[in-house]
């Protein structure tokens, strides 16, 4: 046979190949494809997914809401239901759900402000009053996991481009109406359908603040119909049931409850419009909620499970392998590269200074772009508390590619209320109180000047005012200053007995000069005004009477590496203070070291403590001196039981997770047990509390949204014995 015989015989054939795939796909029904929402029962619809392509079912327009929305969006912008679960296995769902960046990642600045103030109590002080912010998760995280999924570095999809058309449905919580993204940012639209009133903050897009649509259709069949007027509709539904009168009782599931009737009376009359050819999937999702994101493997299985229990009518409408595979490349997302960014541009800033932001992002022009390790980044950037969302963008004209970070500074700052509330009761002591209200004044110039004026109410009283000033953008260096006036009790203790009552009053100026140790912390040096005056309450004189006057230097070194703020995971923490004190009364320098570490060990944290406080020159006053008591400060005493001019102090614990946080709020629950030895020099009072000391504390608590919850027991060799509650930010 001639090589033209051969060549026309190969040509022909494909020509016929190719017109009988055409002709399949000509003759085949048009299906549109429905993914309702449902939370984290909507990982369903992955095993629904892999069902139609492993069964060669084309599908040719698609409409979600919510979770159904996600799935329906990368799906069509060619993220293959493999790499979806993929993506949600290494997702740490209760991470995405928490906004803020890794507490060891803050500036020690921003780590002061944790560990004195709780985080949801955060209001705006604007010239319309006290304003909240909109929403307990702003989103930040899942808007850049959505990134990553739908491979926003290789430039962000648009829904009316993408070769499958989509159909995203939101509720304009203003007016109640149903909001449909045919078009515009896919990630934008993907993440206003699935902002949970009261949990995720609403999405602002178009002048509407927009909320998650289930609340107005919830299995969108009539939005596929008007789509793409498919033959036959596959309609999957993932909604969570109503719960049982019974279980109804808190404002919790009682608002649950309220969204799930809503919810459940649109889907009721979407599922009354399915046809008899129509296709309806109701997956066993029993025993899943729809908060349940680690289960997401086991919930992909029911979908295709339930998919699989109706494969005889999918099956029918199966295109053949080659039809099926030219339908399905015309929207695969291929291992492009990512591309060479040439610009970063940082945009949207009214009042915040773009270093802010700079400073930050290792990513160069002239390298290819890391959207994992951007997204890190961004994500420190939202931790620095002046915005309310930060995102990226690539555009390119053909010659460059910008990078765009749109960082929107939050609506209800720059000046702040802070809120923070603690409660204890000891067995020794009795029950105590302390609450603080502070007012902080960000962004007083343009290189980020701070002000913060702090008042407390409790069994301490008092208030301060603290400035901070970086001493330009970006800079190392940075100014401080305060001034303070406090109230404190202190207890004077002849062994197991209190003999005297008195309070200390307290007030000083202080003025610094500050480094900052990258995002370890903070080597400050300054100088300072202090004024002692102790009072006897109750009990024996055992202080002399009037104020005290002294000045000096103070260095100091604090670097924090931990993970929490308190109950860490793992990390460590050191801090070095130098005071030097001359004047009226006693002339010394007072030096402390305190050393914290904790190493996870599977479902285990082992943690330990050292710590050091002495005299180098002098000797210690009792109001200012080295004290040991307390929770995990020897336990088994009360605060200031065993004081003296020096002490020494380690130990070691181990705890047990036992239990954590729901989505959207971070912290776990231990049972926990340390082992403490102390020694004290000097004893102030006379007492039989020297040498050696131990303790050994059993406790049950942890991190909280409220800060350290905590109940305990301690006993020492020596018969000491003391309790433990406490609630709040110490």
């Amino acid at each position: 046979m001639t090589p033209l015989r051969l060549f026309c015989r190969g040509f022909c054939a494909g020509l016929l190949a190719g017109a009988v795939v055409s002709a399949a796909a000509a003759d085949a029904p048009r299906i549109g494809l429905v993914l309702g929402g449902g939370g984290a029962r909507g990982a369903a619809h992955i095993g629904v997914l892999e069902v139609l392509e492993r069964l060669r079912v084309p599908v040719h327009c698609v409409a979600g809401t919510s979770m159904g929305a996600l799935v329906a969006g990368a799906w069509a912008a060619g993220s293959s239901p493999e790499r979806m679960r993929g993506e949600l296995t290494v997702a740490d769902w209760g991470d995405l759900f928490f906004d803020s960046t890794e507490y060891r990642e803050l500036s020690l600045r921003n780590k002061q402000l944790v560990q004195r103030f709780l985080p949801g109590t955060e209001l705006g002080v604007t010239p319309q009053g006290l304003t909240a912010p909109p929403g307990a998760v702003a989103g930040q995280k899942i808007k850049l996991f959505f990134n990553q999924l739908v491979r926003a570095d290789l430039g962000e999809p648009d829904l009316a481009t993408l070769a499958l058309p989509v159909a995203l449905i939101a509720t304009d919580i203003g007016s109640g109406e149903r909001v449909v993204f045919r078009s515009g940012p896919l990630t934008q639209a993907m993440r206003a359908s699935m902002s949970v009133p009261g949990l995720m903050a609403p999405a602002d897009i178009g002048g509407r603040r927009l909320v998650d649509g289930g609340l107005v259709d919830n299995l969108p069949v009539a939005e596929v119909r008007d789509l793409c007027r498919p033959d036959v509709v596959i309609a999957v539904n993932v909604g969570s049931p109503l719960l049982k009168a019974e279980d109804v009782g808190s404002l919790l599931t009682i608002t649950a409850q309220m969204v799930n009737i809503l919810t459940e009376q649109n889907v009721t009359r979407s599922i009354a419009s399915l046809t008899p050819r129509d296709i309806y999937i109701r997956p066993d999702l029993d025993g899943i909620t729809a908060a349940d994101f680690e289960r997401h493997a086991e919930t992909a299985d029911r979908g295709r499970t339930a998919a699989e229990g109706v494969m005889a009518r999918l099956q029918q409408l199966s295109l053949p392998p080659a039809a099926y595979a030219e339908w399905r490349r015309r929207f695969e997302q291929g291992s492009r590269v990512p591309p060479r960014v040439d610009a970063i541009e940082v945009a949207g800033l009214a009042r915040v200074h773009p270093d802010t932001v700079q400073r930050h992002l290792r990513q160069q022009p002239g390298e290819l772009l890391d959207s994992t390790r951007l997204g890190r980044d961004l994500v420190r950037v939202f931790g620095e508390g002046d915005f309310e969302q930060v995102d990226y963008s690539l555009a390119s004209d053909g010659r460059r590619n910008v990078l765009r970070i749109d960082a929107t500074e939050k609506r209800w700052g720059p000046d702040y209320l802070r809120l923070g509330l603690a409660l204890s009761s000891t067995l020794s002591q009795g029950a105590s109180y302390a609450l603080r209200v502070a007012w902080h004044k960000t962004w007083l110039n343009a290189w980020g000047g701070e002000l913060l004026a702090v008042g407390e109410l409790g069994n301490t009283n008092g208030a301060s005012l603290e400035w901070f000033q970086p001493l330009a953008t970006p800079s190392r260096w940075f100014g401080d200053g305060s001034a303070l006036y406090r109230r404190q009790r202190l207890d004077l203790f002849a062994s197991d007995d209190r003999i005297a009552e008195y309070v200390i009053e307290q007030s000083g100026l202080t003025l610094g000069l500050g480094m900052k140790v990258s995002y370890l912390g903070h080597l400050r040096l300054g100088v300072h005004g202090t004024r002692w005056k102790p009072s006897l309450v109750t009990g024996l004189p055992l202080l002399v009477g009037g104020s005290v006057q002294q000045q000096g230097l103070a260095l100091s070194l604090d670097l924090d590496r931990l993970s929490r703020r308190f109950f860490p995971t793992d990390g460590w923490a050191l801090r070095l203070a130098l005071t030097d004190n001359n004047g009226e009364g006693p002339d010394y320098t007072r030096a402390t070291l305190d050393l914290r570490q904790a190493w996870p060990l599977q479902r285990w944290v082992i943690g330990s403590r050292l710590a050091w406080t002495g005299s180098p020159r002098g000797r210690l006053p009792v109001y200012d001196g080295a004290a040991l008591g307390g929770f995990l400060n020897l336990s088994a005493y009360s605060p200031n039981q065993v004081a003296g001019d020096s002490l020494r102090y380690g130990h070691v614990r181990a705890e047990r997770v036992i239990g954590n946080m729901p989505a959207g709020l971070r912290g776990d629950l231990r049972v926990g047990a340390a082992l403490e030895v102390a020694r004290i020099g000097a004893p102030f009072v006379a007492t039989r509390h020297t040498g050696t000391l131990h303790s050994l504390a059993l406790y049950v608590g942890g991190d909280t949204p409220i800060g350290p919850v905590y109940l305990g027991l301690a006993h020492s060799l020596s018969g000491v014995v003391n309790a433990y509650l406490f609630i709040g930010a110490p």
